[in-house]
């Protein structure tokens, strides 16, 4: 079952229903597309503690690198293109810049280079783009794609010297840089590193126990409702509207049970969606050993910052810059995929 609801004007939730032992399903594909995670949550109903298979897949998510002030013309260095974007998948974005103020910049795993661009540095660039789908009454940020694996973007063409030219000389664009390679981790990586200030970080995995916690019945429950309620939790933020409470009047969505314990468990950095299949495989196994587990949430969450969201779609912020997609997951091996983004955004897949 394939849905779509608009309920706010200002963002868009696509909703999925189908079974893993379905051939026919599409989970696979709509994971590995979307490019730039930087949180996984996972939530376990009747769980008091993390399973050692589970904490073992968190604590191997893939390490990462942040490079200060990389010259972006560096990316299309002809050794870098060899070592890591011809040979496997590079993840690649700008950290901490603001997709509707700054420039910004992602390399993606198929190898195309996306930026983001105000209007003034497109000008300065020199090289050709397209207004962001995302102006209002001005034109005020273009996007430049560049398929790197492409004959005519190989070094020592014309395309090629034109852009290294317009971002070395011209733009002399640096920004800090987020990067990850898989399968080849830092070794693919070194041409670059070596030449610049870069540190290696390893994701950040964190749980906590919650107690009498009240929760919706997924199969039956709103998906808007359940969202809402799944990120309260995730938040540590009370849904039991007490009358003394002057936090939060948010209440647990109807029908509902009481669980006495449940393990809310995320993992923080710049994430593979490799890895986030790897911990899939994982959740169902969990599923299939006794006792059963009636079901178990996923949540992953998109940079509210990154140029592109799922594929090559180009993102803005707006209010928010949400992006991100919640997998609910049943014994039965069916499932409920949840794709949410807001206004700046084309439609998930």
């Amino acid at each position: 079952m394939y849905g779509v609801s608009d309920q706010a004007p200002r963002s868009l939730l696509v909703s999925d229903r189908s079974s893993f032992l379905d051939e026919k399903n599409r989970l696979d594909s709509q994971v590995e597309k979307h490019h730039f995670n930087y949180k996984v949550s996972l939530l376990l109903p009747e769980c008091s503690s993390t399973p050692p298979h589970l904490d073992a897949v968190l604590n191997s998510f893939s390490s990462f690198y942040l490079i200060r002030d990389l010259p972006v013309h560096e990316l299309l260095d002809k050794h870098f293109l060899e070592a890591a974007v011809h040979h496997g998948s590079v993840y690649g974005v700008s950290h901490r810049t603001r997709i509707d103020e700054d420039n910004c910049v992602a390399l993606m795993p198929n190898g195309r280079l996306f930026l983001s661009l105000d209007k003034d540095s497109y000008e300065v660039l020199g090289v050709e783009g397209k207004p962001s789908q995302f102006n209002h009454r001005n034109t005020r940020r273009y996007v430049v794609s560049v398929d790197l694996t492409d004959r005519g973007s190989a070094p020592g063409g014309r395309f090629h010297q034109r852009l290294v030219t317009g971002l070395r000389s011209r733009l002399q664009l640096k920004v800090d840089f987020l990067l990850s390679h898989h399968p080849g981790g830092g070794a693919s990586l070194q041409t670059l590193l070596s030449r610049h200030k870069w540190a290696e970080h390893r994701p950040e995995v964190s749980s906590h126990t919650l107690s009498d916690l009240c929760c919706p019945t997924p199969r039956s429950c709103d998906p808007h409702g359940f969202l809402e309620w799944l990120g309260a939790v995730d938040a540590d933020i009370s849904c039991e509207n007490a009358p003394d409470s002057f936090l939060s009047s948010l209440v647990c969505p109807e029908p509902s049970t009481r669980v006495g314990r449940a393990q809310s468990v995320s993992v923080c950095g710049l994430l593979l969606p490799q890895d986030v299949q790897r911990l899939l495989q994982q959740l169902r196994s969990y599923l299939e050993q006794p006792p059963p587990e009636s079901w178990v949430s996923l949540t992953v969450h998109g940079f509210a910052d990154s140029p592109v969201s799922w594929g090559s779609s180009e993102h803005g912020f707006l209010r928010g810059g949400e992006n991100f997609y919640t997998l609910l997951m049943f014994q039965d091996h069916t499932y409920q995929l949840h794709l949410a983004t807001g206004a700046h955004d084309a439609c998930p897949p």
